[in-house]
């Protein structure tokens, strides 16, 4: 006797079952409980666990680029967390970091800090250096030693020059910001500080070839922020981020001075360029080009290097743009129908 066809679910049906399938509630959640007689094999820490570890380390050799066993040539995340605090603390006195300043112990206290961070960083850039040249199998002794102490040395020397940008971008906040109240306000509470702060720390970085550094910095602050900034990026003064969640600017952005943006914005790249193996050909120009005196409102999307804005445009939310926009304009979007219906 033939089996007659099954019946088509409909999409109905088929929700249905996923439901119930995937959807706890407590009832289905004590049945579960209560419906298995289930227990650890006997003697299972003893024989099945390592029986596990040696599956698991198969797993290693079978799916390498996940794990790095020897430990050596990789910065600590922590560290480089760590040193990036002090650094805030040497950049915000008395605002940002953990280590009290007063006027009576600045130079104790800087100097300390400076020579910490100088010890520390300098650690972390040589393994991330030696990273890299190890790669290449050409690492001459002691070359990413000296050249660590050199970009650490530099970075440094930097910081009276990040301040005044940053006093720069900290002013613009308050003058774009009717409900910020004072630039203490700005500083101790606004996620751009943050972001933009560790952007122009990084930056300096990754403008001397540090590789890793950078990005563990600027991914840190992404989440507690939500604003995503390429350490890569060229960014001018007086710039300001306002509110900031969901904010991308990638790599290849430049950004020219006296620029606002808002939150949902995104500075990105189009689908990338391959070469004759399939792999994304990198070190391209990939993203938007922003003038002076723009400002970009809140889910606006900037793709591709061909995204070149002009001087004094204003972009209007949650428009896409691909191309050029002249220098002078503005751009929005037609606003959507409304249509309202009275409640019975």
């Amino acid at each position: 006797m033939k089996k007659k066809p099954a019946k088509p679910q409909t999409s109905d049906e088929a929700t249905k079952r996923e439901t119930e399938v995937y959807a706890w509630n407590p009832e289905r959640m004590l049945k579960a409980l209560l419906s298995g007689e289930e227990k650890l094999e006997d003697n299972w820490v003893e024989k099945g666990l390592p029986e596990l570890v040696d599956s698991i380390i198969k797993n290693y050799e079978d799916f390498g680029g996940m794990d790095h066993l020897e430990g050596k040539d990789l910065p600590s995340k922590k560290v480089v967390i760590e040193v990036l605090e002090d650094l805030l603390t040497v950049v915000f006195p008395g605002y940002l970091g953990k280590t009290e300043i007063t006027k009576s112990n600045m130079k104790y206290v800087l100097g300390n800090t400076l020579t910490s961070i100088y010890l520390r960083l300098t650690a972390e850039v040589e393994k991330s250096l030696k990273h890299i040249c190890r790669k290449v199998k050409e690492c001459p002794q002691d070359v990413c030693h000296k050249r660590a102490q050199v970009i650490v040395k530099e970075l440094l020397e930097e910081i009276p020059k990040i301040r005044e940008l940053l006093s720069g971008d900290i002013q613009a906040a308050y003058d774009g910001d009717p409900a910020a109240m004072s630039n203490e306000e700005v500083i101790l509470s606004y996620p751009c500080v943050l972001a933009i702060t560790t952007y122009r720390i990084a930056h300096e970085l990754y403008l001397r070839g540090v590789p890793l550094i950078p990005r563990i910095m600027s991914e840190h602050v992404h989440s507690l922020t939500g604003i995503d900034i390429h350490p890569g990026a060229k960014i001018g003064k007086n710039f300001f981020i306002d509110h900031g969640t969901g904010v991308v600017i990638g790599e290849t952005t430049e950004i020219g001075d006296n620029v606002k943006i808002y939150q949902g914005v995104t500075l990105g790249a189009l689908s990338f360029p391959k070469d004759e193996k399939g792999r994304v050909i990198k070190g391209r120009k990939r993203h938007p080009t922003i003038g002076n005196n723009v400002v970009i409102y809140s889910g606006a999307t900037l793709l591709g290097p061909d995204a070149v804005v002009g001087d004094n445009v204003v972009i209007g939310g949650n428009v896409w743009i691909t191309s050029p926009v002249p220098a002078g304009t503005q751009i929005t979007i037609a606003p959507p129908e409304q249509n309202i219906k009275k409640q019975c």
